[in-house]
């Protein structure tokens, strides 16, 4: 009966605070959409297939690796997590709350919370999740890859971010830092209280913050807004983060000079998602060629492929197939423009309070290293473990990442 009137409780407040004339946010609104259990691995001691590992960004390479593991060795990740698992069976929570729209006023969002079974909560993570571009990955829909992180005994919160989940119709604001971290912090404010309520609250009032690609950059953002302005209700215990575009504009530089990007698919995810959380009002057609043009809208923001997909479906890796010639030059009057936006938009421009691990492979091509480079170099003096080496392109970094954070909780 208690549940029931929480539950009552919970869609009463979100109800009664979505009013989007008022530029306000009660967080006191995570509301349950749906709520089941899985196992992270099987009765034969097999990775539960259902977790969604990344997909590699370059398809050529992993011919013939079945989609939902791509390129990652599931047997190695058993053999590696095996022993150390505080509950095998996790609960999914599913839901929605209350967050900021680009513009700042109130919008409803939706993510993940997964929780052991039982036992005690150790600390609330705060999950910040790689890049996407279906909206069935996206972390309500999914068993989320970091989500085995609450096997440890974790509260993980993963936000769907502006533009997946309850809000998939809408133009993901992608790199966009301001917007990206709120709807990250709004969605632990949230949860906050939930955990309270349903009697999960954590141990520690310390939180530890993680996220890989555009996960890693995300979550260097909230840590510098949790430390800005939510340094009291959410203390930072320990901060991971990997394979991170921390420095757009250094991204955006050596991938002219190389004139290649192992990803294609951001390069329309960026310009439009950073046009859309700046309100640049930038023409697409100064950005892309005629082929793209005619197909990004669909092939982006329908969300109806992955990335691996939408990759195949652009069919280039050089820049100048991609991109208009003026789009390869930041001194372009437009160009300029998106270049200030991508400045603007790198996360290294703040002092870290907490202990840092920052991993990042020599290999990847997908974020390039200039990034750990960047960080390595703002961050002189701090707290921060630098693990930087040969391990692979982008997502087989990803693996051993999700298997360092795992071993170092």
């Amino acid at each position: 009966m208690k549940k029931l009137v929480l539950a009552a409780l919970s869609a009463f407040a979100l109800c009664a605070c979505h009013h989007p004339e008022v530029e306000f946010v009660d967080f006191d609104t995570f509301h349950v959409t749906s709520v089941k259990s899985a196992d992270v691995f099987m009765s034969d001691g097999s990775l539960n297939p259902e977790i969604r590992v990344m997909e590699n960004s370059e398809p050529e390479d992993y011919d013939n690796v079945p989609t939902k593991l791509a390129y990652a060795n599931a047997n190695s990740i058993v053999r590696d997590l095996l022993g150390v698992i505080n509950s095998n069976r996790l609960i999914h929570i599913a839901g929605t709350y209350t967050g900021h729209d680009v513009d700042g006023s109130p919008i409803t969002l939706s993510g993940k919370l997964l929780l052991p079974e039982s036992g005690p909560v150790k600390n609330l993570m705060i999950v910040s999740h790689y890049t996407i571009g279906a909206n069935y990955e996206a972390p309500s829909e999914t068993f989320p890859m970091e989500g085995i992180w609450a096997a440890k005994g974790y509260a993980v919160v993963i936000a769907d971010y502006i533009g997946f989940g309850v809000t998939a119709k809408r133009i993901h604001p992608y790199m966009h830092v301001e917007s990206t971290a709120r709807s990250v912090v709004d969605m632990a404010l949230a949860v906050k209280p939930y955990l309270e309520h349903i009697g999960r609250k954590p141990e520690s009032e310390e939180v530890i913050l993680a996220g890989y690609s555009q996960g890693g950059a995300t979550t260097l953002a909230v840590m510098d807004m949790l430390q800005d302005d939510y340094a009291d209700v959410f203390p930072i215990k320990k901060v991971y983060a990997g394979g991170g575009p921390y420095d757009l504009a250094a991204t955006y530089d050596i991938s002219m000079e190389w004139d290649q990007t192992g990803i294609p698919c951001a390069i329309p995810m960026i310009v439009q998602g950073i046009n859309e959380g700046e309100h640049l009002g930038l023409e697409m057609s100064d950005f892309f060629l005629p082929d793209l043009l005619a197909h990004y809208d669909h092939w982006i923001n329908s969300k109806s492929y992955t990335v691996k997909e939408i990759n195949t479906l652009m069919n280039a890796t050089a820049l100048h197939e991609i991109m208009t010639e003026g789009g390869r030059d930041k001194h372009n009057r437009e160009t300029a423009r998106l270049y200030q936006a991508l400045l603007g938009n790198g996360v290294l421009h703040f002092s870290p309070h907490a202990p840092i691990y920052l991993f990042h492979s020599t290999q990847d091509r997908t974020v390039p290293f200039v990034n750990a480079l960047k960080a390595e170099l703002w961050f002189k003096n701090r707290d921060v473990q630098y693990d930087f080496g040969e391990y692979g392109k982008h997502g087989t970094g990803c693996v051993r990442f999700l298997i360092n954070v795992y071993k170092d909780l």
